[in-house]
């Protein structure tokens, strides 16, 4: 694997890495074409100076976007909001979800009880 930025394994769990050439610089990456800019509108409405690529792989062309270091923390917070107006939800049925929440709700008031009672017949035992 000599470039860590197009590699072939791709699990998704981040969209970023270091520089293959140069250490001081982060570089993002986006398949998806309004992510990136997105992304890049925020890196101008922030100054923040970036260098801007694209690459191909079998799979996809990303778009590719290098920021120095010291700019990490401002960029990684931008990354996180671009990544959450564009992520859909798990569970994509709002009643299921509810539903869902509501089981989970009720079993674990229902485990707190039967620990609570559990208790109260631990301590009746061991006074008789």
């Amino acid at each position: 694997m000599d470039n860590p930025v197009d590699h072939s394994l791709d699990l998704g769990l981040v969209n970023y890495t270091q520089h293959p050439s140069n250490t001081n610089y982060i570089v993002y990456r986006f398949s998806d074409k309004n992510r990136a800019s997105s992304f890049e509108q925020e890196l101008n409405n922030h100054n923040i100076w970036f260098e801007k690529g694209k690459s191909k792989t079998q799979n996809n062309i990303y778009t590719l976007y290098a920021i120095h270091k010291k700019n990490y923390k401002k960029t990684e917070k931008i990354n996180f909001l671009i990544e959450a107006k564009y992520k859909k939800p798990l569970i994509p049925f709002k009643i299921l979800r509810y539903f869902i929440l509501f089981f989970g709700l009720s079993i674990l008031t229902l485990a707190s009880i039967g620990y609570c009672k559990s208790k109260e017949k631990i301590k009746i035992n061991q006074v008789l």
